[in-house]
């Protein structure tokens, strides 16, 4: 059941991401969260996918590459909510050394990201709920550092789009992911956690849209 829902979760970041392009006038660092949006696309299909596929090295490397695009991509968030805030004229933000900082931050998420879950990673077959897929083998080497350092940029950048420019959406679908996360569920799917983050996905780019089309701006 869980394959077929995650190649629903594919298309729908597919028409998501046609949808946000239509407003996308030019590119800038906010729309890195279009390669966020393909990244999800690669690790949705992939988990729709296996059972299709098999056990085998062709679906691990598959997966090993759902490490990869995690570490490199995700961690670009923090530079679209620095970009967020700078295209909804909050002051402070649109100063360089927040910027650099943004870069830093974010540099600083992939290094750790890499340092405690891609370096020597070593991945085992696991069939749940009708999906096959590859995952950590043995323990997790503890909380998922480089999510809470993106979750703390995204909630600073929706708190002040929320207080400033009067626009909620960014912070509610980050408040939903981070409640998501932290809360267990007791739901026959793995899938439930890529809804959380297509909606989150949504809000972004919605976002993004409002940002572009001028209609999110600090008082």
């Amino acid at each position: 059941m869980d394959s077929f829902i995650f190649g629903l979760f594919a298309v729908g970041y597919v028409l998501l991401v046609i949808w946000g392009l239509r407003s996308n006038k030019k590119w800038t660092l906010s729309s890195m969260i279009y390669l966020v949006a393909a990244a999800l696309i690669y690790d949705n299909t992939v988990y729709a996918l296996g059972i299709a596929i098999g056990e085998g090295p062709i679906l691990e490397t598959l997966n090993l590459l759902r490490f990869w695009f995690h570490a490199l991509f995700t961690p670009t968030l923090i530079l679209f909510s620095v970009c967020a805030m700078s295209g909804a004229n909050i002051k402070w933000a649109q100063q360089s050394w927040v910027l650099l900082i943004g870069v830093l931050f974010t540099i600083t998420a992939m290094i750790v990201e890499y340092t405690m879950e891609i370096h020597g990673l070593i991945l085992e077959p696991i069939k749940e709920y009708g999906a096959l897929s590859y995952t950590f083998a043995g323990e997790t080497s503890g909380p998922p550092v480089m999510i809470l350092m993106v979750l703390f940029a995204l909630l600073t950048a929706g708190i002040m789009l929320w207080w400033k420019a009067k626009w909620p959406w960014m912070l509610v679908g980050t408040a939903v992911m981070a409640f998501a996360s932290a809360v267990p569920h007791h739901i026959d799917s793995n899938a439930i956690t890529n809804a959380f983050e297509l909606f989150l996905l949504f809000t972004l780019i919605w976002t993004k849209k409002k940002l572009d089309l001028k209609e999110i701006a600090a008082a």
